[in-house]
């Protein structure tokens, strides 16, 4: 069945620069993600972000020493705020 969807255009340019190098069409592209978000499997578990805050200090270390490499590492963007 045929719809129209009014899409922002730099989003539709996004959509196409992915479309192309997946080598699909815009339209499956859009059909799958729009299948993937349908059935769900994209939610969190309940609490798993309250886990992510109970680690031991070593671990938070570990994982902070991993963001400064990776922030680091960064060439063409600006890290995103986290």
């Amino acid at each position: 069945m045929a719809t129209t969807v009014h899409l922002p255009s730099d989003l539709l340019s996004a959509i196409d620069r992915k479309a192309r190098a997946l080598r699909v069409s815009r339209n499956r592209l859009i059909v799958r993600a729009l299948e993937r978000e349908v059935a769900g499997g994209s939610e969190w578990s309940p609490g798993f972000f309250d886990r992510l805050g109970e680690v031991d200090a070593e671990t938070s270390e570990i994982v902070d020493d991993m963001l400064a490499a990776v922030r680091r590492a960064r060439l063409s963007k600006r890290p995103r705020p986290l």
